[in-house]
């Protein structure tokens, strides 16, 4: 893994917390100029349909509670704030000890992402038709091609993709594909 790259992280927070330490560490982020540091912070949640009495209820509930997910360049000042925002009681997969902690691997934010109607990779910022991307997973795994079209509405990309020295087009999910 590359240093100085953004991944995911799960930071530990004090039950009934998650939105206070949301809000506080955006406004942290903003106002120590870390935007190129500390990207996402996302309180994994789901809807649920409830019946009561023959109506129907949307419930938002928590995926995780007494957690939220920072998408984040792990720099000792970036661990820092998060670290010391308040509200914040550690991150998971650390020791402790001063030891940092170890990010979640792509396939599991791409899953609590995905259930979430969210991707680990913005298109709309990160990716242009031309780009040569990698697929990650899905029957194409391994191969890789060039953007061909874009459908940020429904995060699915179409690859152009050489497969047996011939030009084939791809459906995928923006979640499957990893930029070069």
């Amino acid at each position: 893994m590359e240093e100085n790259q953004k991944q995911w992280y799960v930071v530990n927070t004090y039950s009934g917390h998650e939105l206070a330490v949301k809000e506080k560490l955006e406004m942290r982020t903003e106002s120590m100029g870390m935007q190129d540091y500390i990207f996402r912070v996302i309180i994994p949640e789901t809807t649920e349909v409830e019946v009561k009495d023959g109506v129907k209820k949307e419930k938002v509930k928590k995926m995780f509670p007494g957690y939220v997910l920072v998408e984040m360049i792990m720099t000792d000042e970036a661990w820092y704030i998060v670290r010391n925002t308040p509200g914040v009681t550690g991150f998971i997969g650390s020791s402790g000890k001063g030891a940092k902690p170890t990010p979640l691997l792509p396939q599991e934010i791409d899953r609590i992402l995905a259930s979430m109607g969210m991707s680990r990779v913005n298109i709309d910022s990160e990716m242009k038709v031309g780009d040569v991307v990698s697929i990650i997973d899905g029957p194409f795994k391994g191969m890789s091609g060039k953007i061909d079209t874009i459908d940020s509405e429904n995060n699915r990309l179409t690859i152009i993709i050489d497969l047996f020295g011939q030009e084939t087009s791809v459906d995928v999910e923006n979640y499957q594909v990893s930029k070069y």
